[in-house]
C-alpha cells in the first residue's frame, strides 16, 4: 500500500509539471501567432514632402587660377652675377633692375671707343674744313665720315651688350623664390625668377561636351574656394576654345576675374558656377531618400495602411516605389518617373525599409537640404 501511495504521487506531480510546460508552450504558440498576424515592429523614420523646385541651368566646375601675365625671368647674354637687387616674394613694378651681370670687359671697350669717337670727331671736322678749302679730295673727307659713323655703330652695338646683362622687370608684379646667388655664372636663358602679374587674373576649366551649347561669353562666374562658403571672387566667361579635347570630350574655358581682395593666387584651386538664364521645372527629393540597388532605384512612401476593422486604429506603412534618377543638385536628386509632387517620402531610415512594413514618424531630427550646400571644413 505504501508503494502504490508513492506511485500516485510520482505520477501526479509529473502530471502537473506536464499540464505546466503544455501551459507555458501554449501560451508561447499563442504569442508567436499574434505577433505574426500582427506583423514586424513598425520602424522609426524621418519624413518629408517630395517638392516641385525651378532649377537653374547652371554648370559647376573645377578651376585653375592662371596669371593675365605670368613669365620665368632668365639672362640672354651670359655672365657673373655682380648685383641682385630684389628678394623673394617682393612686388615690383615694370622696369625694375632685378639682376646686373659682369660686364666690366664691355664698358672698357666702349670706354675705348668713346675715346677714338673723340678723335674721329676732330679728324671729320678737319677733314671738312680742308675739303671746303680745297685742300683734300672728297674721297677722304668719306673716309672720315665712313670711320665716324662706323665708331658710333660699335658703340651702339656696346651699348646694347652692356643692356642686355642689366635684367629689369618686363611688367609689374609679383616675384617668386629667387633661383640664383651673388657671384654665380649664369649661362644664357638661366631661370633667375618667377615673375607672375597681380593686376588680373584668369580661372581656366573644362565642361563637358553636352554643356557646350549652353555657354556664351559674357556669362557670370562665382568661384569658391575650397572650404569656403562665401565666394571669393565673381566674374565672367572671356573666351571659349572653338575645338573640344579628343580624348576626354570636354572643352576649355576662360573667364576673367576680380581679386579686389588679393584672395586668389596662380595655381589656385577653385569650385566655379557658370549661371546661365534658362530654368527647368523638377521633381526633387533629398538624395538620402533613394535607395540604390542593382534591379532599380527605389524610395518609400508612407501611406495609410486599411485595417481589418473600423475600430482599428489606423496605422502608417512603407509603400516602396520604383523610380527614376535623373540630375543631382547639391543635396537633392531629380525623380524623372515614379512619384508626384506632395507625395510624403522617408528622407531618413529608408536603408532599413522593405515594403508594407509598418513606420513610426519621427521628424525630431530634420534635414537640412539645400541646393548649393557648404558644409564647413574640420
Amino acid at each position: 500500500m505504501r508503494y502504490l501511495l508513492s506511485i500516485l504521487g510520482l505520477l501526479f506531480v509529473i502530471g502537473g509539471l506536464t499540464a505546466t510546460k503544455f501551459s507555458q508552450i501554449s501560451k508561447l504558440m499563442g504569442f508567436g501567432a499574434a505577433m505574426k498576424a500582427a506583423g514586424p515592429p513598425p520602424e522609426t523614420v524621418a519624413t518629408g514632402t517630395v517638392q516641385k523646385q525651378s532649377w537653374s541651368e547652371g554648370i559647376e566646375a573645377i578651376a585653375t587660377v592662371v596669371a593675365a601675365r605670368g613669365v620665368t625671368i632668365s639672362n640672354d647674354a651670359p655672365g657673373i652675377v655682380t648685383r641682385l637687387l630684389f628678394d623673394s616674394g617682393a612686388t615690383v613694378k615694370r622696369g625694375q633692375v632685378l639682376v646686373e651681370l659682369d660686364s666690366g670687359v664691355e664698358r672698357a671697350q666702349l670706354a675705348s671707343l668713346r675715346a677714338k669717337s673723340e678723335l674721329a670727331v676732330a679728324s671729320l671736322a678737319r677733314s671738312r674744313a680742308l675739303f671746303e678749302s680745297g685742300t683734300i679730295a672728297k674721297a677722304t673727307l668719306d673716309a672720315d665720315e665712313a670711320a665716324y659713323k662706323g665708331l658710333i655703330a660699335d658703340g651702339q652695338a656696346l651699348s646694347a651688350q652692356i643692356a642686355r646683362k642689366v635684367i629689369k622687370a618686363p611688367f609689374s608684379g609679383k616675384l617668386g623664390l629667387r633661383a640664383v646667388n651673388l657671384g654665380q655664372y649664369l649661362g644664357p636663358g638661366t631661370a633667375i625668377v618667377e615673375l607672375e602679374s597681380s593686376m588680373s587674373l584668369f580661372v581656366d576649366f573644362t565642361v563637358p561636351q553636352a554643356k557646350v551649347s549652353e555657354l556664351a561669353l559674357q556669362m557670370p562666374i562665382v568661384a569658391f574656394a575650397q572650404g569656403s562658403v562665401e565666394p571669393v571672387a565673381k566674374g565672367a566667361i572671356t573666351a571659349i576654345e572653338p575645338a573640344l579635347d579628343s580624348i576626354n570630350r570636354n572643352i576649355k574655358v576662360r573667364a576673367s576675374v576680380d581679386d579686389s581682395g588679393s584672395k586668389l593666387h596662380p595655381g589656385m584651386f577653385l569650385k566655379v558656377q557658370v549661371t546661365t538664364p534658362a530654368h527647368k521645372d523638377v521633381i526633387a527629393v533629398p538624395a538620402t531618400s533613394v535607395v540604390h540597388a542593382p534591379y532599380g532605384d527605389s524610395v518609400f512612401c508612407v501611406e495609410l495602411a486599411k485595417t481589418a476593422l473600423p475600430t482599428d486604429p489606423p496605422r502608417n506603412v512603407a509603400r516602396q516605389k520604383f523610380v527614376k534618377v535623373g540630375e543631382s543638385r547639391g543635396d537633392f536628386v531629380s525623380i524623372l518617373d515614379g512619384i508626384s509632387a506632395g507625395e510624403n517620402v522617408v528622407v531618413l531610415g529608408a536603408f532599413k525599409l522593405r515594403n508594407g512594413v509598418p513606420v513610426v514618424i519621427n521628424n525630431d531630427v530634420r534635414l537640412d537640404p539645400q541646393l548649393s550646400p557648404h558644409p564647413e571644413n574640420r
